[in-house]
């Protein structure tokens, strides 16, 4: 289990990787021949290695499981107030993908460095935003 620390109002969070580990993502039956826990494993390792500049979660089921495994790399506080926004990855299922993620996280993520051409190659749009559960229905106050 990885402890979380919870971040205060103003604190600075690092550039943070959200491993999807819902239905499909790491699920050997998905994907076989691919190392899902070492994968896990690794970004892990990277992130305690890192200092504190990069933090790994898991997620359930974050939505484009066509495109299982499924990593979103989100920047950095700093990075956030300019502007950057989460880059999300899809078919992370070998070690290069992985290397490649860990390197580009490593050295500041979105917003801080430029994403290479071949980790490019596994970028993803998110899923849409679902409509809240009570779009649809009409308001009975004020009748």
């Amino acid at each position: 289990m990885t402890w979380i620390r919870p971040l205060g109002a103003h604190a600075q969070r690092p550039c943070t990787l959200v491993v999807c580990r819902g239905c499909c993502c790491g699920d050997p039956r998905k994907n076989p021949g691919s190392d899902h826990a070492g994968q896990l494993a690794r970004l892990r390792e990277a992130a305690a290695a890192s200092g504190g500049r990069l933090a790994v979660r898991t997620s359930d089921c974050l939505g484009p499981c066509a495109q299982a495994n499924v990593i979103v790399v989100q920047p950095t506080t700093e990075a956030r107030r300019r502007g950057a926004r989460a880059v999300w990855f899809g078919w992370a299922l070998d070690d290069t993908a992985t290397d490649e993620i860990i390197a580009w996280a490593e050295s500041g993520g979105p917003g801080a460095t430029p994403l290479p051409a071949t980790l490019d190659l596994h970028r993803i749009d998110p899923p849409a935003p679902k409509p809240p559960a009570d779009a649809g229905r009409r308001s009975r106050r004020g009748r």
